[in-house]
C-alpha cells in the first residue's frame, strides 16, 4: 500500500476536485471544424455520475492494478523513470557548449552516465519523430509523416495528426441549430504508447505535453496534450493585431489585423472567438473591449466587466475571456494582450486564444480533471500545442524579446508541472517535453550564422543559442537534484538537432520545370494547389519534405499507373533531384531522396509521400511548397526571423541523449527509448515493436 501512496494523492485531489466544481455548460470545440455543445445538464450528469463511479470502483481497481504492477514491478530494474525531453537540442551544439565547460551540469550528467548521439526519424520532424518516440515503431506503423499531408479527394492540405468531423445529429429550428452529439475528434497517429502498455501492467505514468497526443488517450495515469491542441478558435494559433495604423496589411500568415479608430483617448474593439455552434449561418462570437490610453507608456483594458492595466512591452498576465453563445452558456478561453504602441499609432497585440485549462471547452487532459487539477494548483497556463508565436514574430508583430519573453515564461509554467510530476509519482514513468529550445533555435540561429540572409552583425552578441542551452542545462541540474535515488533512471533526450535555413526550394516550381507539374494558364499564385491541373500533373509537393506522386485509385484525379509506371517515377524524379545545384553558388542542395516503399514498413506505409527529400545543411522545403502555392522561381532566399530548422537530412540532425546510468549500446535511435523504458520496468516488449532496448548498467 505505501508504494502507492503518491498515486493515491494524486488520484484523491483529482476526485476531489470533481465533487467540487461549480459546473457549467462549456461549448465542446474541434480544430478546423467548428464544435458542437453538450447540453449542460447531460454534461453536469456524465461528470458528476463519472466522478461517483470512479470513487465506487476505485478499492476494486486498485486491486486489480496492484496485482499486476506487483507482478510487473517483480522483474523490474528501477522504480521509476523520468524522461526530460528538449525538443531540437542538437548534438553537435551541445557537444561544442559541453568542450568549452559552458553546460556543467549536463558535463557532470555524460561523468556519471553518458552522452550519445540520438537518431532521429525520416523526415526529422517533430510530430514524426515524437510520433516513433511514443510507440518504439517506424512511420509505416504509426502513420504520421509530416505536419501536413493532402486530402486525396480534394488535394488540400490538412493536418496529419487529427481528423475532425462535426456531429452527426442536429436538431434544426429556424435560424438555431443544437448539436445532439459531440464533434467526432480522432487521433491519427496510430499504434500504442509504451505509457499505454505500462499502464495495462499496472504502471503508472504522467505524461507533460509530448507532441501528437491530442485528442488525449485513455491509459492508467494523467496526461497533458502537446502538439496540435488547437486554440478556441479551432485553429493551430490566430494571434490578433489591433491597431489605428491603416497602412497595416490585413492579412497577415497566422494572425489578423484589426483596424481601429481612437476617439480621443478611448478604443473599443472586439475580440473575436469561436462560431456560434447554435447558428444553422456561420458568425463568429465576439466580445467587446476598451483601451484607454493614459500616456505613452501605459493604458487599461477593459473586458467581460473587469479592468487591467496595460504597461508598453509587457504582457499581461493570462486573462480570462468568455464568449456568450446562447442564455446561460458561454465558452471561455484564456490570452495575453501587450501594448506595444500608443503613439503615434496604436498597436495592440492579443496573443491566441488558447483554451481555459480550468473550464476546458474541450478534452485536452486524461483525466480530463486533470487540466483544472494543474490550473487550481499554479493558475492559467498555455494550451495551444504550439504555444509559443513565432507566426507573430515572422510577420514583425513581435520583436525578438516580447517573442523571447513567451518562449521563457511557457518553459516556466511546463517546469512547475513536471517538477510536481516528478515529487507526486514515487513509482512509475514521469516525461515532460519543453518546446523553447525547438522556437528558439528556429528563430534565432540567423545571429550565429554569419551566412543567412537574415543576419545581423549586432545580434551576435546577445547570443541566445547560447543562453538557451545554458537554461536547458540548469533545467538539467535541478532535474538531476530530483532524480538522485539510485532506483529512479533519468535520460534526457531531444527529438532531432538542428541546422540553419538560409534558402527555400520550391519543389513545385522544380516540378513544373521538369514536366511533371502541370499549372493552369490563369493561375496567379494561388496557395494550397489550387494552380495545378490535375490532369496533367503526375507529381506534386505538400509539406515540409513529401513529394506525392498523382496516382490512379488513390488521388481523386489520379493519372499516373500505380505499378509499372510509378515506380519508374519514383527513381527517376529522386535521381534528377540529386543532381539539383542551388543557382547561388552552384552547390548540390539535396543530400537523398528517400523512397517510402523502400525505408517504411508497416500497414500504413502507403498513406506516407512517394518520395521524402533529405536536403543538405542550409536548405529546406520554401515557405509557398508547405502550403501548395507555386512561385516564379525554384530558389528563394530565407530572411524571415524563422532561421534555422532540422526538417534536412536526418543524419545532419542527430538529437540528443544523457543517461544517469552507463550505457554500453551505441547508434542510439529515438525509436529505442520506449522499448528500453519498457525492459527497465520488467515489461515485455510487444514483437511489432521496431526499436530494441538500450543496453543499461543496473549498478
Amino acid at each position: 500500500m505505501k508504494r502507492y501512496k503518491s498515486q493515491f494523492k494524486y488520484m484523491y485531489l483529482v476526485l476531489l476536485f470533481v465533487f467540487s466544481m461549480t459546473f457549467q455548460a462549456h461549448a465542446y470545440i474541434g480544430p478546423g471544424a467548428g464544435f458542437a455543445v453538450m447540453g449542460s445538464f447531460m454534461a453536469m450528469f456524465l461528470a458528476f455520475f463519472s466522478a461517483i463511479l470512479l470513487s465506487l470502483t476505485w478499492p476494486i481497481r486498485y486491486l486489480i492494478r496492484s496485482r499486476k504492477s506487483k507482478k510487473a514491478l517483480a522483474k523490474s530494474k528501477i522504480k521509476k523513470c523520468v524522461i526530460l525531453g528538449l525538443d531540437g537540442m542538437d548534438f553537435k551544439m551541445t557537444e561544442k557548449l559541453l568542450d568549452e565547460g559552458k553546460l556543467p551540469n549536463m558535463a557532470k550528467l555524460r561523468e556519471k552516465g553518458c552522452f550519445k548521439p540520438l537518431a532521429t526519424t525520416v523526415p526529422s520532424m517533430s510530430p514524426v519523430a515524437w510520433s516513433s518516440f511514443q510507440t518504439g515503431v517506424n512511420p509505416g506503423k504509426h502513420n504520421i509523416f509530416d505536419f501536413l499531408t493532402r486530402d486525396k479527394k480534394t488535394y488540400l492540405p490538412k493536418l496529419s495528426s487529427v481528423d475532425i468531423n462535426p456531429p452527426i445529429r442536429m436538431l434544426k429550428f429556424g435560424k438555431y441549430q443544437f448539436p445532439l452529439s459531440k464533434a467526432d475528434i480522432r487521433l491519427l497517429r496510430k499504434s500504442t504508447p509504451f505509457w499505454k502498455i505500462l499502464g495495462d501492467h499496472g504502471i503508472f505514468s504522467n505524461v507533460i505535453r509530448v507532441p501528437i497526443t491530442f485528442p488525449p488517450e485513455k491509459f492508467y495515469g494523467g496526461m497533458l496534450s502537446g502538439m496540435c491542441v488547437p486554440d478556441l478558435r479551432g485553429t493551430q494559433g490566430t494571434f490578433s493585431l489591433y491597431t489605428t495604423n491603416t497602412e497595416y496589411v490585413d492579412e497577415k500568415t497566422g494572425g489578423e489585423t484589426h483596424k481601429v479608430v481612437k476617439n480621443k483617448n478611448v478604443i473599443k474593439a472586439n475580440l473575436v472567438g469561436p462560431e456560434n455552434p447554435f447558428l444553422k449561418e456561420a458568425q463568429d462570437l465576439k466580445t467587446q473591449f476598451s483601451v484607454t490610453i493614459k500616456d505613452n507608456e501605459s493604458a487599461v483594458l477593459r473586458i467581460n466587466k473587469l479592468n487591467y492595466d496595460l504597461q508598453r512591452n509587457k504582457y499581461t498576465d493570462w486573462i480570462k475571456v468568455s464568449f456568450k453563445t446562447l442564455a446561460g452558456i458561454k465558452i471561455s478561453g484564456i490570452c495575453k494582450f501587450l501594448l506595444i504602441n500608443t503613439e503615434p499609432n496604436f498597436e495592440l497585440y492579443v496573443t491566441p486564444i488558447n483554451i481555459d485549462p480550468e473550464k476546458p471547452a474541450m478534452s485536452i487532459t486524461y483525466p480530463s480533471i486533470y487540466s483544472a487539477y494543474l490550473s487550481k494548483k499554479q493558475g492559467s497556463f498555455a494550451t495551444l500545442g504550439l504555444a509559443e508565436d513565432s507566426w507573430a514574430l515572422n510577420e514583425n508583430v513581435l520583436v525578438d524579446d516580447t517573442f523571447l519573453e513567451q518562449c521563457v515564461n511557457m518553459d516556466n509554467e511546463r517546469e512547475i508541472m513536471f517538477f510536481d510530476s516528478i515529487d507526486k509519482v514515487k513509482r512509475g514513468l514521469c516525461v515532460c517535453v519543453f518546446d523553447g529550445s525547438d522556437r528558439i533555435q528556429h528563430t534565432f540561429w540567423r545571429d550565429i550564422d554569419e551566412e543567412h540572409p537574415a543576419h545581423s552583425p549586432e545580434a551576435v552578441k546577445r547570443n541566445e543559442i547560447e543562453k538557451l542551452y545554458k537554461r536547458m542545462d540548469d533545467l538539467v541540474g535541478r532535474t538531476t537534484n530530483k532524480c538522485k535515488d539510485k532506483d529512479t533512471l533519468f535520460m534526457v533526450i531531444s527529438d532531432h538537432g538542428f541546422n540553419s535555413f538560409r534558402r527555400g526550394i520550391d519543389l513545385n516550381k522544380w516540378l513544373a520545370n521538369n514536366g511533371y507539374l502541370k499549372i493552369k494558364d490563369e493561375s496567379n499564385g494561388e496557395k494550397y494547389l489550387k494552380a495545378v491541373d490535375w490532369d496533367k500533373t503526375k507529381a506534386f509537393a505538400i509539406g515540409l519534405s513529401g513529394i506525392f506522386l498523382n496516382l490512379k485509385n488513390r488521388e481523386s484525379q489520379g493519372i499516373v499507373e500505380q505499378n509499372g509506371e510509378a515506380e519508374v517515377l519514383r527513381k527517376e524524379i529522386a535521381e534528377k533531384l540529386l543532381k539539383l545545384k542551388d543557382t547561388k553558388d552552384n552547390q548540390f542542395v539535396i543530400k537523398q531522396v528517400y523512397n517510402a516503399i523502400e525505408i517504411y514498413n508497416g500497414p500504413y506505409k502507403n498513406e506516407s509521400p512517394d518520395l521524402l527529400v533529405g536536403y543538405n545543411a542550409g536548405y529546406r522545403a520554401s515557405w509557398e511548397t508547405v502550403i501548395g502555392q507555386i512561385t516564379d522561381k525554384v530558389f528563394h532566399d530565407n530572411t524571415k526571423p524563422w532561421s534555422g530548422d532540422h526538417c534536412v537530412d536526418a543524419s545532419i540532425v542527430p538529437g540528443i541523449f544523457f543517461c544517469n546510468r552507463a550505457v554500453e549500446t551505441n547508434n542510439i535511435g529515438l525509436i529505442d527509448i520506449g522499448p528500453t523504458v519498457l525492459n527497465m520496468f520488467g515489461v515485455s516488449i510487444p514483437s511489432y515493436i521496431d526499436g530494441k532496448p538500450i543496453a543499461i548498467d543496473n549498478n
